[in-house]
C-alpha cells in the first residue's frame, strides 16, 4: 500500500499457465481411426503483472494521515519480469516495475504548504509513485527485494521525494501449514524528502517496520473460496530521523492490525485474467510524531481526527493478475 508506500511489505513473481493440445489426427479410407495420444505441455510465463484499484476512507502512510475526507481512490500496475529460475540455493530473480497514485476529491489546503504549491497542479491528482525493484527468492522461502521509491505529486503539494528500501520476507507455510505467520522486515533510507523544516520528516530519516501476515483460506473446494488476512505491523523512525521533525517520542511511529478479506470473481473468463474483490479495515495506533504531523495540518488535511492517537480506515477494491 505505501502502498507505503504503505509501499505498501516483500513481492515474489506470479506465474500463469498455458495448455497447447496436439489435435487428434485419423486416416480417411480405413474402417478403424487411428488417434495420437493428446499431450498437454503447460508453459510459465516470464513476464506477468497486476493492476487495480483500492477504495479508502483514510490514505495513512507509515503512520502519517495524508488524508481522511472524501472518496480516495488508489489504483495500481506492477509488471514483474522473471531473469532466473533454478533449484540451487537461489531460486527465483525478478525485476519489477511498478506505479501508484491516490486521487481524492477533496483537495488538500495548498495553504499548508505555499513554499511548494504553485497552483498549476492538478488538485484530485494527490500522489503519484513510481518503483523499481530487483527480488530474489533463496533457499525456497526466503526473499529479499532490494526497491528504489520516487513519490512525486501531481496536486503540487509537495516537491518529490526518492527513498531507497531494503524488504526481507519469509514463507512460513511449509513449517507451520495453516497457522503460518508470513513475517517481514524491511529499512528505508530517504534520501530526500519533501516534507523538511521544523514540521516534517526530516532528510535523509530511516524508517524501520517489522510485521506479520497470517492467512487462513475458508471454503477451499469452492468456487469462490474467501481468503481472510490478518495483517499485524509497527513501524519506527531513527531517533531525531525520520519522525525527527517533532517533539516528544520521536522512535515509535505506529502499530496496525486489521482484518482483510478477498474472494475470486470466478465468473470473468481466465483469458481476461484472474480477478478478486477485497474488502477490510485496519486499526492504527499513532505516536507522538505522526500525531503532531497529522493534527498541526503540515499535510493540509484538517478534520478533528486527523491528530488522534487512534484511527480507522475502511477500504474496498478490485484488482487482476495476469
Amino acid at each position: 500500500m505505501l502502498k507505503s508506500i504503505n509501499l505498501k511489505t516483500a513481492v515474489v513473481a506470479l506465474a500463469l499457465g498455458g495448455l497447447i493440445a496436439a489435435p487428434a489426427s485419423s486416416q480417411a479410407g480405413t474402417e478403424t481411426k487411428a488417434s495420437k495420444n493428446v499431450i498437454e505441455e503447460t508453459k510459465t510465463s516470464c513476464i506477468t503483472g497486476d493492476l487495480g484499484v483500492n477504495f479508502v476512507s483514510e490514505y495513512i502512510t507509515r503512520g502519517l494521515v495524508e488524508q481522511n475526507q472524501g472518496v480516495i481512490a488508489q489504483p495500481y500496475a506492477d509488471i514483474y519480469f522473471r531473469l532466473y529460475k533454478g533449484d540451487g540455493a537461489i531460486n527465483n530473480v525478478s525485476f519489477q516495475l511498478g506505479t501508484w497514485s491516490s486521487l481524492q476529491n477533496h483537495s488538500n489546503d495548498p495553504a499548508f504548504n505555499p513554499g511548494n504549491f504553485q497552483g498549476n497542479g492538478v488538485k484530485a491528482w494527490f500522489e503519484n509513485d513510481f518503483t523499481g525493484a530487483v527480488a530474489v527468492t533463496f533457499l525456497k522461502n526466503w526473499t529479499s527485494t532490494l526497491s528504489y521509491l520516487e513519490q512525486d505529486y501531481p496536486s503540487d503539494a509537495f516537491e518529490s521525494g526518492r527513498a531507497i528500501q531494503l524488504a526481507l520476507a519469509f514463507n512460513d507455510a511449509d513449517y507451520l501449514g495453516a497457522f503460518a505467520l508470513h513475517p517481514h522486515v524491511s529499512v528505508l533510507d530517504q534520501l530526500n524528502t519533501n516534507k523538511t523544516g521544523a514540521v516534517g520528516i526530516k532528510k535523509y530519516g530511516w524508517y524501520y517496520e517489522i510485521g506479520i501476515a497470517p492467512t487462513y483460506t475458508f471454503l477451499k473446494d469452492s468456487k469462490y473460496p474467501i481468503t481472510a488476512t490478518v495483517p499485524v505491523t509497527a513501524g519506527f523512525g531513527d531517533s531525531n530521523g525520520f519522525y525527527g521533525g517533532y517533539a516528544g517520542n520521536n522512535v515509535y511511529g505506529y502499530f496496525t492490525t486489521g482484518l482483510n478479506a478477498s474472494v475470486p470473481l470466478a465468473f470473468i473468463p481466465s483469458c481476461y485474467g484472474a480477478w478478486t474483490t477485497n474488502a477490510g479495515f485496519n486499526y492504527y495506533n499513532l505516536g507522538t510524531a505522526p500525531q503532531q504531523y497529522s493534527g498541526s495540518g503540515a499535510n493540509g488535511v484538517t478534520g478533528a481526527t486527523s491528530g488522534a492517537a487512534n484511527q480507522w480506515v475502511f477500504s474496498g477494491g478490485v484488482g487482476m493478475t495476469f
